[in-house]
């Protein structure tokens, strides 16, 4: 199944296109801490992902959750300087995939401020032909997939990987039926749970990723 060739890449955003965890974490504290009147803890935070940034503040402060979403955006903003740039050695490999007529996508739990925000910020976003978004209700990387497949007809599933460092990468890419990289070099990442699920590819430096890639790539 995954002899065939990469004709087409889709990216998560969060620990994969840059270190972006940390400034996440740091921008939660500081929009919720206030309202909750408490101090949160890393893991605290991190337990409530899956559904986007509105989920999280939905789960932890549902009582103040306008207030909470605008403040969460707010200081996600004033915060981004945490993290000034992507992972080095991701802007030229996008450029040079996109030079090659590779087919990008990207498929992030973020919701769509957040990520725009990132974007921008990187000066990614004219590289993803199409970007799914993450929403409060709970985890869509499955449907975030599914949308970007659909609309790349001419493409089989085999030659479309997803790319990302958490687990809900490759689940996600299991139930959507296309391979999957684990993207292991953000600092945030644990190697031994994404090994623990057999990604069809996992890489600790993005310069074996970029190695591999571009001998794959048709």
């Amino acid at each position: 199944m995954h002899n065939n060739p990469v004709r087409a890449l889709i990216f998560d955003l969060d620990g994969t296109l840059a270190n972006t965890l940390p400034l996440c974490i740091q921008a939660f504290r500081q929009a919720v801490e206030p309202l909750a009147n408490r101090v949160l803890t890393d893991q605290e935070i991190i337990s409530t992902f899956g559904p986007s940034e509105e989920g999280t503040i939905q789960a932890l402060i549902p009582t103040h959750y306008q207030e909470g979403v605008a403040n969460y955006i707010t200081h996600y903003e004033q915060l981004q300087d945490m993290c000034s740039t992507p992972f080095n050695g991701i802007a030229e490999l996008l450029n040079d995939l996109k030079n090659e007529r590779i087919r990008l996508g990207l498929v992030t739990g973020k919701g769509p401020q957040s990520t725009a925000i990132s974007l921008n910020y990187f000066k990614l976003s004219h590289y993803f032909e199409f970007i799914e978004t993450g929403w409060i209700h709970g985890p869509r990387k499955v449907d975030g997939i599914r949308s970007i497949l659909s609309q790349w007809p001419d493409l089989s599933r085999e030659q479309v990987w997803y790319v990302g460092d958490a687990p809900s990468v490759v689940l996600a890419s299991r139930q959507a039926g296309i391979p999957v990289v684990g993207a292991a070099w953000a600092e945030t990442t644990n190697v031994e749970e994404l090994e623990a699920l057999h990604p069809d590819q996992l890489f600790i430096s993005i310069d074996k990723f970029d190695k591999w890639v571009r001998s794959a790539v048709v």
